[in-house]
């Protein structure tokens, strides 16, 4: 398990869902219930600069997907549908009937997938860097996808975080990257590479908040204008300048945005 330098480290808990042992982290509580859904090279982990600006009337849960952190899955290919139904499953035990969903780049695209297979179970959707389709990404993630971990740590600086942020922030956006072995990693990546809703964004009924950063060079803009304009009840919220990794280097206005659309204020 990968823990960013300077942060608290995270309990190593799991859930029985489904056919699968996940990670988790729950704040518990009787608070809004908000599932945070992490980004494809990373783990439940990745948050922990996020979930520190969030309301405590928010009661905020990350797990690990399947080839991530502590969950144990089985070595077998899978899609963005079964990982829909994983978070399903995991509400499930979690006794949640609902929850607010919130994903970054991969994980936004497993919560659209989610919001279309299973729409009853989500009360709104927080979309931030992400894309309805992997066809709209630039060549360069492909690029880092075929990188060794170190390679990736090192390639994804300029990626994740503007100049000034990166002064402050030095490698912690790269560390949120998580180490998995080829075989998990492949599998990663190719449930990524089919993702394509473009044409289903107009059934998605839960309403959706969406944060992009103007110049993303990983999930381009243009797609969260796409999502703005095919989502039915959505909203944009533009990080001027902002990069993929917006939700750590502007997490203090982004747990804002998120607490005046759940009706929660931010600390």
């Amino acid at each position: 398990m990968h823990q960013v330098a300077d942060e608290p480290a995270e309990p190593a808990t799991t859930i029985r869902a489904g056919d699968l042992e996940v990670g988790i982290i729950d704040d518990g509580g009787s608070g809004v219930p908000l599932v945070l859904v992490h980004g494809g090279e990373s783990d439940r982990t990745q948050y922990a600069t996020l979930r520190s600006h969030l309301d405590p009337g928010i009661r905020a849960i990350s797990y690990d997907q399947r080839d991530s952190g502590i969950t144990v899955n089985p070595p077998v290919p899978y899609t963005m549908g079964d990982l829909a139904d994983d978070l399903a499953a995991l509400l499930d035990a979690l006794g949640l009937q609902r929850a607010h969903l919130l994903g970054t780049s991969f994980g936004g695209a497993v919560v659209q997938h989610t919001a279309l297979r299973h729409p009853e179970r989500v009360a709104s959707l927080v979309l931030i860097a992400t894309t309805p389709s992997f066809a709209l990404c630039p060549p360069n993630v492909g690029e880092l996808f075929d990188m060794s971990h170190d390679d990736r740590q090192k390639a994804v600086r300029d990626f994740f975080v503007t100049p000034e942020g990166q002064a402050e922030l030095h490698n912690r956006a790269a560390q949120t990257l998580t180490y998995r072995d080829p075989d998990k990693a492949d599998r990663r990546h190719d449930a990524a590479r089919p993702h394509e809703v473009r044409d289903r964004l107009g059934e998605i009924t839960a309403p959706t908040l969406i944060v992009h950063g103007t110049a993303d060079l990983l999930a381009p803009y243009s797609a969260a204008l796409l999502m703005r304009e095919r989502i039915p009840n959505a909203r944009l919220r533009s990080i001027e300048d902002g990069r993929h990794a917006i939700a750590m280097e502007f997490a203090k206005p982004i747990a804002g945005y998120i607490g005046e659309f759940l009706g929660v204020p931010a600390t």
